[in-house]
């Protein structure tokens, strides 16, 4: 297919689009029959039917995607007349494009079209989740450093506060630190951290923020008041991941976060 005819394929079907009050993104079927090369509506309807079917099939409430409507044509004489239409979400676009004759080159077009589509929200979805991790890890460095400043000005040292994290991980994972560095094959110079699932920072630095307040509220003045309220926090927290089906130590590592920023950036930089 010629690159000018993709590109105008491309631009068509997106000036389609329409939008309900609600903002809800919809084609007209009779605007997308043409667009895929049916001339006669009702070989158009039979390629609806199986996607319907198809939407079905897939879990989805086909009423969600598949709305029947109204549509007023133009006649001669300037008479009009109402034929019935269907408003189409994207995903029933892409039924319609998987379900209908591949030899027609606006339906091979329309195939291709829907898999860049979905790749490009799969890449952008993804995207997202490794932000999010990343700035979960900086979110949990800054937490532990409040922590170890609290621990410092409430006890006058915090020379033993890499014994209290390493007591906190313990909790928090029913093994010491060394045993899920292990588990992990995260080096030895490297935090356990840098290696932990977003789910995973995010209960390390919500046990860590409650260890600060708690160490503030109550005037805490010794390491070790401090580190038995940091295990028992941690020890809550692992409580509440395991009532919700999520054993700390089983779940696998993620991707050494430093090499994730570097390739986050680089993407950035070379998008």
């Amino acid at each position: 297919m010629k690159t000018e005819l993709v590109q105008a394929l491309t631009t068509t079907f997106e000036a389609y689009a329409q939008q309900t009050e609600s903002g809800v993104e919809f084609w007209l079927a009779r605007d997308l029959q043409h667009l895929l090369g049916y001339t006669k509506w009702d070989n158009f309807l039979n390629v609806v039917s199986k996607a319907k079917t198809a939407c079905e099939v897939t879990g989805h409430t086909v009423s969600d995607h598949f709305a029947e409507v109204g549509k007023t044509i133009a006649m001669p004489k300037g008479a009009e007349k109402e034929v019935p239409d269907i408003m189409l979400t994207r995903y029933a676009c892409y039924l319609i494009a998987q379900n209908g004759d591949p030899k027609k080159q606006e339906i091979a077009f329309a195939q291709t079209y829907f898999a860049i589509q979905t790749r490009k929200a799969e890449l952008i979805e993804q995207r997202l989740l490794e932000a999010e991790r990343i700035f979960a890890r900086k979110k949990l460095t800054s937490t532990e450093k409040e922590l170890s400043a609290v621990i410092f000005e409430q006890t006058g040292g915090n020379q033993n506060f890499a014994l209290i994290r390493s007591k906190g991980d313990q909790a928090l994972f029913g093994k010491t630190t060394q045993a899920m560095k292990a588990h992990w094959n995260v080096p030895d110079n490297r935090p356990l951290a840098d290696y932990a699932p977003t789910i995973i920072l995010k209960a390390k630095d919500f046990a860590t923020e409650i260890t600060i307040f708690n160490a503030r509220q109550h005037g805490m003045t010794s390491e070790s008041a401090i580190s038995r309220e940091h295990i028992t926090n941690n020890q809550a927290v692992r409580q509440t991941l395991i009532d919700r089906g999520i054993r700390p130590e089983t779940l696998p590592p993620a991707e050494d976060v430093k090499k994730l920023e570097r390739r986050l950036a680089s993407e950035q930089k070379n998008p």
